[in-house]
């Protein structure tokens, strides 16, 4: 019923409602007294107010006092019993009736912002608390005094507008007052502020002092003002304007006191000015239930604004955060791949190499095959760990061979498959070479992801893979016999990280991270990957992707093989890197090849090599001291250098897919990342070599 005494103090002491209810019952007296009418009520807004926004103890503290008072200016007004008491019982019951309707219906915070809680309030508490008042006193009065029933309709009528208009005038503007804080966003201009309101005055006072009827010329300027100005400003010009027009209609002046008046034969004994104060009620009635409403219409939504602006700018800057963000995370990844790769790459190439010779020990020969092993498996898990953070790179559309793609990727897993004792089959509804148009990094990823995780779960049985080559789609089903998926693992299976088994003694290792990066690709291409079937038995995974024709077919598969230049003689080859290591590793796989060499450590030592020998071929790395292969590649494309026709081959730790269109945007003929093996590096050669030709040729 009361406000909690642990909730934060609004508006002026208790101290400061007693006076404004003493002063407003002087006034009441004065017009009463003064004009024999009263027009509004003030009092019980006054009351209202102070029950409202003081805590518990102090409003029932301040409702006890202004009974108190209103029993003794009943008194010395000189009422008649029994109203010398019951004006003021009634008074205190309606301002309880209304405060606990509009606690229970505009909410506890009594935020009247909202014109749809203004209106509960003036509907739903005000109008309700003042007609079970107001019609209690009628019938109390009449029946005491024998009124007429047009008298007793008269006085109920004047009644319920003024004590209405009390309550809407009044009490409202207080709150608003009170709270002025949850305005001070707005900071209206206070001369804006005071010449809005001060013009709206202006014009009550000038059509108050007109005999003509020409209310109507008030709205615009109060329109105006409750337009911009905050609610606790168009409070105090409500304020103003009532009090201007009270006091000039109460002198016999303006429209209503010029407006005529119907002669009623029971209400002939009143005050004219009396009988003129329904129009006037009318007037109050429409200037307060518009101006303050879309005072706090537009209230709202200026604060909505500001608040769609706040968000906006604070959206804005998490986007700038998050794009920075993106861009570190992207700088951060391609330092971590090439800081990466570097070492790998001597583990791996280095292995690669001894693998070739046949003068070792057979222990020394199967410690190298184990270390050149745990190289590509690291370089398998490098890759998609980088492809996981990476995100979704764009689709590079591109020529090739789908049928010799697939007998690639199954011819690793079918050994992996054969080394543990598992048959692996190769099912192709194809032709021989089937040139296509799409993606065929993201294609190898996803259906590499898919054999290596059948080779990886399959102990015994077989592995099989069936592949369906339509005009527009590519269908690829892998089949194994290993222990099929739990059915609680099923709903997060291509969810990031997740594992079968995370448990201490697994049987398997993993980062969780091939079917989420297979269903990723997969769906890129236009395509999916899904579970067909599992059981105890194995399962059925099911890749698709969508592929456009090719401009015709292909010669056939191009196995790895030693490079060679077009006219046949020996390739001069220029190896380009700043780490001796890597630089020596190149040398000796390309010598292996029958090439001669040479290297740099440098871009600028590149420049300078190839103004000065027409080579066949170079192996540019990226990541340089004083000039990087980019530019290095640039300078050798446009200048008069003898080797500005050479196949260029990025050789790089800088595998991301925006470093490989970089290098093709500076002049490149391919890209390969490191780290490299001898099959690796022949056949990009390879390719680089036939790019280098259908560029030249172009």
């Amino acid at each position: 019923m009361f406000r909690h005494a642990a909730g934060r103090e609004a508006g002026p002491p208790a101290a400061a409602y007693v006076v404004l209810f003493v002063l407003c019952l002087l006034i009441g007296q004065w017009s009463a007294a003064t004009y024999s009418a009263v027009i509004v009520w003030p009092a019980n807004g006054v009351l209202l107010a102070a029950y409202l926004l003081l805590p518990r103890r102090k409003a029932a503290a301040t409702l006890l006092v202004c009974l108190g008072l209103n029993l003794v200016s009943t008194v010395l007004r000189g009422d008649s019993q029994p109203f010398v008491w019951l004006n003021p019982l009634l008074n205190l019951g309606q301002v309880l009736v209304a405060g606990v309707l509009a606690r229970r219906l505009c909410g506890a915070a009594l935020d009247l912002r909202r014109p749809r809680r203004f209106l509960c309030f003036a509907l739903g508490a005000v109008a309700p608390a003042v007609f079970l008042t107001t019609t209690l006193s009628c019938l109390l009065a009449a029946w005491l005094r024998d009124y007429a029933p047009e008298l007793t309709a008269f006085i109920w009528t004047h009644l319920f507008m003024m004590e209405t208009l009390g309550l809407l005038i009044v009490t409202p503007n207080l709150l608003f007052l009170a709270r002025a804080r949850r305005f001070r966003d707005e900071a209206t201009a206070p001369w804006l502020a005071l010449g809005m309101a001060g013009l709206t005055a202006a014009m009550v006072f000038w059509v108050f002092s007109q005999p003509s009827s020409l209310l109507f010329l008030i709205f615009p300027p109060l329109m105006l003002a409750a337009y911009r100005l905050s609610p606790p400003w168009m409070a105090a010009t409500i304020l103003v304007s009532v009090g201007i027009s009270c006091i000039l209609t109460l002198e016999g002046y303006g429209p209503v006191a010029a407006a005529p008046v119907a002669e009623v034969a029971a209400l002939a004994h009143l005050p004219q000015r009396l009988r003129q104060m329904p129009l006037y009620h009318v007037f109050l009635m429409v200037l307060v239930l518009t101006s303050l409403p879309l005072s706090a219409l537009m209230a709202e939504r200026r604060a909505g604004v500001a608040r769609l602006a706040r968000r906006t700018a604070l959206a804005l800057k998490q986007r700038r955060r998050a794009e920075a963000a993106a861009a570190a995370k992207a700088r951060f990844l391609a330092v971590m791949s090439h800081e990466m790769r570097t070492p790998l790459n001597g583990v791996s190439g280095y292995a690669d190499l001894l693998s070739q010779r046949h003068d070792l020990p057979e222990e020394a020969q199967a410690y190298v095959e184990a270390v050149r092993q745990a190289g590509e498996e690291m370089r398998r898990l490098v890759e998609d760990i980088l492809d996981a953070s990476a995100g979704d790179d764009a689709v590079r559309v591109e020529p090739f061979d789908a049928t010799g793609l697939i007998r690639d990727l199954c011819a690793p897993a079918a050994v992996a498959a054969r080394a543990k004792g598992v048959a692996f089959e190769l099912n192709l509804d194809a032709p021989d070479t089937a040139l296509r148009m799409g993606d065929p990094r993201r294609l190898a990823s996803a259906l590499r992801h898919l054999l290596t995780n059948a080779v990886k779960f399959t102990e015994r049985g077989r592995i099989e893979l069936e592949a369906r080559l339509d005009a527009e789609s590519l269908t690829l089903t892998v089949r194994d016999t290993g222990p099929g998926i739990a059915p609680d693992l099923e709903p997060a299976l291509f969810d990031l990280f997740q594992l079968g088994d995370d448990s201490l003694n697994r049987r398997h290792g993993g980062a969780g991270l091939g079917l989420p990066a297979a269903r990723r690709h997969a769906r890129a291409m236009g395509g999916d990957v899904v579970l067909g079937e599992t059981s105890e038995q194995g399962s059925v995974f099911i890749l698709t992707v969508r592929l456009g024709v090719g401009a015709g077919e292909s010669d056939g598969a191009t196995e790895a093989a030693a490079p060679a230049s077009s006219d046949g003689q020996v390739t001069r080859v220029l190896v380009v890197d700043d780490h001796p290591t890597n630089r020596l590793m190149l040398r000796i796989m390309m010598e292996a090849a029958g090439c001669r060499v040479v290297d740099a450590a440098d871009g600028l030592q590149a420049v300078e090599q190839a103004s000065a020998e027409a080579f066949d071929l170079i192996l540019m790395d990226v990541r340089m001291p004083r000039l990087n292969g980019l530019e290095a590649t640039q300078m050798i494309r446009s200048g008069d250098s003898a080797s500005s026709l050479a196949a260029v081959l990025a050789v790089t730790a800088d595998a991301m897919p925006e470093d490989a269109v970089r290098c093709l945007g500076a002049g490149m003929d391919g890209h390969l990342a490191k780290p490299i093996t001898h099959e690796r590096l022949y056949a990009a050669v390879d390719q680089a070599f036939r790019a280098a030709h259908a560029r030249l040729a172009a």
